[in-house]
């Protein structure tokens, strides 16, 4: 039988948008930072030739350029303010935890609670601040070895790192405040906002080189279904659980006695959601960003072997996207998303366990079996997802947001987003009953009168 809020949540209207002010407010504070994220990618870095850079990308937007290009929101290609995007920051977090779980005192300070959470998240910014330093300065190098700048020069080099740092770090505050104050997911839908924006320009680019004969019908027919297709695949392997079920004993409380139920735990497929897809592009893509405005410095053996073995589409390419895919979904899944030595320990202290097995840390080792066998699929449905549309792409130069990576993060987002509205929907209705019920308990009858004394 569903419980009482999975009633509320299934009797859910949207009509009560209107009437939950909180949420209105959330939602109009989100998009209004999306737009000023969206207005940032259209101001330029100081010193850039917009000429000569229209040309270049002209000629790499259907190469690497592309691929930089989706996950900046266009910044790149027109080499905005946030032209590094997010990805120093999410390079940032996963070396940060990659240190927490080999640290010991750094995984101590992270069982501190609110004051360990807060001090990862400050070496987490200085992280980020030192990635995108070391980015800035490559691509700023980059774009004068490559003729790009009107004044190349020590004050050019310095101007454009300012800029892409500040642009980074602008860029991680917007985040936390979509977090904090929106709807939540603020660095996911950054990133998803920067994907949509660019989605129809790559459609009226794929449908014009279908009508100049680049693509013929068919493959642009199948493209179509495949996005279908992957949608839907989509849709319902982030949908899918493995329940667990959980005997709740009967308690006694004072003088009253509660009565034992069931339950369950519900451990999604994918419980890392779209982040070991962003995780393994973020790594592929530093030296991709260098590499693509290195102009003739990108001709020296060393980066024309990288870019030889790593290029898109490459046979070492899928595999390290793969591997890193399979590795990310593991380790964000244990170490952030289910964590099992915490689910174990809250299940012993309210009083539940699994039926058949002990509580404690024989319940942390069967849940730790069930999570790893759930993410042998789980993992296995990101590398495809990710993987068989790179294939398609590189065969027949689609457009790179027609690809896996792309359509996952667009899909995960959005459910996740309406995941996220539906609770707070669910909130607001659970505050209105519960003013209903302060009222109606608050009147009383005017000529009632106080029971005579004996």
């Amino acid at each position: 039988m569903a419980s009482a809020a999975e009633q509320m949540a299934a009797n859910l209207s949207w009509g009560a948008l209107g009437k939950a002010t909180d949420l209105r407010s959330r939602i109009f504070f989100t998009i209004g930072l999306l737009m000023v994220y969206r207005l940032g990618t259209y101001i330029p870095v100081p010193g850039i030739d917009g000429t000569a850079l229209a040309n270049f990308m002209d000629e790499a937007g259907a190469g690497i350029g592309g691929m930089l290009n989706m996950f900046t929101g266009g910044a790149i290609s027109r080499m905005g303010i946030f032209a590094l995007g997010i990805m120093p920051y999410i390079s940032a977090s996963i070396i940060v935890q990659l240190m927490t779980t080999m640290v010991p005192a750094l995984e101590q300070l992270k069982k501190e609670g609110e004051q360990g959470r807060k001090k990862i998240n400050q070496w987490t910014r200085y992280g980020t601040v030192a990635l995108a330093t070391l980015q800035g300065y490559g691509i700023a190098q980059s774009i004068q070895a490559g003729g790009l700048a009107h004044s190349p020069g020590m004050f050019f080099i310095i101007s454009a790192v300012v800029t892409l740092v500040g642009g980074t770090m602008f860029l991680m505050w917007l985040g936390e405040q979509i977090t904090a104050r929106g709807i939540g997911n603020g660095i996911s839908l950054i990133i998803f906002t920067g994907i949509v924006a660019e989605i129809p320009a790559a459609l009226a680019q794929f449908f014009s080189q279908g009508r100049a004969g680049v693509i013929s019908t068919p493959v642009i027919l199948l493209v179509l279904v495949m996005v279908v297709a992957v949608i839907a695949f989509v849709v319902f392997m982030e949908r899918a659980l493995r329940k667990i079920n959980i005997q709740y004993p009967r308690r006694t409380v004072g003088m009253k006695v509660y009565d034992g139920g069931t339950s369950h735990l519900p451990i999604k497929v994918n419980p890392a959601g779209v982040i070991p897809a962003i995780f393994a592009s973020s790594l592929l893509l530093l030296p991709v960003t260098i590499s693509t405005f290195s102009g003739s410095a990108g001709s020296g053996p060393i980066m024309s072997t990288i870019l030889a073995y790593f290029g898109h589409g490459q046979p070492l390419y899928l595999a390290f996207l793969v591997i890193m895919i399979v590795f990310f979904a593991y380790f964000y899944t244990q170490n952030v998303a289910f964590k099992t030595d915490e689910v174990a320990e809250n299940l012993r202290s309210q009083g539940g366990f699994i039926p058949g097995i002990r509580p404690g840390k024989k319940t942390q080792d069967y849940l730790d079996y069930v999570v790893n066998r759930v993410l042998v699929l789980g993992s296995a449905y990101l590398a495809a997802v990710c993987l068989l549309p790179e294939i398609l792409i590189s065969e027949f130069s689609i457009p790179f947001y027609f690809g896996g990576t792309s359509v996952l993060i667009v899909v995960s987002v959005t459910m996740d987003t309406i995941q996220q509205i539906q609770s707070h929907l669910l909130a607001h209705q659970y505050e209105g009953l519960i003013e209903k019920s302060q009222l109606r308990g608050k009147k009383r009858p005017a000529t009632a009168k106080p029971p005579a004394r004996r």
